[in-house]
C-alpha cells in the first residue's frame, strides 16, 4: 500500500486512537461542512461485530438464509448488507469505490489508519502512542495540548477543541484536490 488511494473525490482519513473523540469531532464538523455546500460522505471503521438488522426482520432471515448482498429500502433510507467471511479488514478501496455513484465533494474515513489516504490526525494528550502524529500522509494535525514531537514541515497543527478552525482547514483542503 505504497500509492496513494484516489477517486474522483478527494479522500480524508480521520486517525486517531480510540478514546480521543473522531465520532463527536465528526459529529461537530458535518453541519459546519455541509453549510460550506460540501456534500460529504463517510466510511466507518468498526473494530467489532455490528448488525444494521435485527433478528425476527425479513431482511434479518434472508440473509440468514444466504441473500449477498440484501438490500432494503423505503422512503427515508436504504441499507445494503453484505456478508464479508474470511476477510480479516475491510478493503478501504472497495468501499470508496461504492461512494462514486453518489458523486460526494469529500470522502472522510475515520479508522484505517494504515491506509496510503491524506489524514487529519486527532492527538488528546495521554491517549494512544505520539507516533500517530508521523508519516507520510499526515497533512494536519489537531491536538488539545502542545505537540509532544516536531511535526514534519508542512503539516498544519490546530487546535482538537476548535471545530470551526478544523471545519475551515478541510474545507480550504478540500479546495486545493478540485
Amino acid at each position: 500500500m505504497a500509492n496513494e488511494l484516489t477517486a474522483s473525490f478527494p479522500i480524508l482519513g480521520i486517525a486517531a486512537w480510540s478514546g480521543t473523540g473522531k465520532t463527536t469531532l465528526l459529529e461537530q464538523l458535518l453541519p459546519r461542512l455541509r453549510e460550506q455546500g460540501l456534500k460529504v460522505a463517510v466510511i466507518k471503521h468498526a473494530h467489532h461485530s455490528f448488525d444494521v438488522d435485527q433478528p425476527g426482520k425479513d431482511s434479518y432471515k434472508l440473509r440468514s438464509a444466504g441473500a449477498a448482498p440484501v438490500l432494503i429500502a423505503s422512503r427515508q433510507r436504504f441499507a445494503l448488507m453484505q456478508e464479508t467471511p474470511g476477510l480479516e479488514e475491510p478493503d478501504l478501496a472497495q468501499l470508496v469505490a461504492m461512494m462514486a455513484p453518489h458523486n460526494p465533494d469529500l470522502v472522510i474515513v475515520e479508522g484505517f489508519k494504515e491506509w496510503p489516504i491524506a489524514k487529519l490526525v486527532l492527538y488528546r494528550e495521554g491517549i494512544g502512542d505520539q507516533a500517530i502524529l508521523t508519516g507520510p500522509w499526515v497533512k494536519a494535525v489537531a491536538l488539545n495540548a502542545p505537540t509532544p514531537i516536531n511535526l514534519a514541515t508542512g503539516v498544519t497543527q490546530l487546535n482538537l477543541d476548535d471545530s470551526d478552525a478544523i471545519a475551515r482547514w478541510i474545507v480550504d483542503w478540500v479546495s486545493t484536490k478540485k
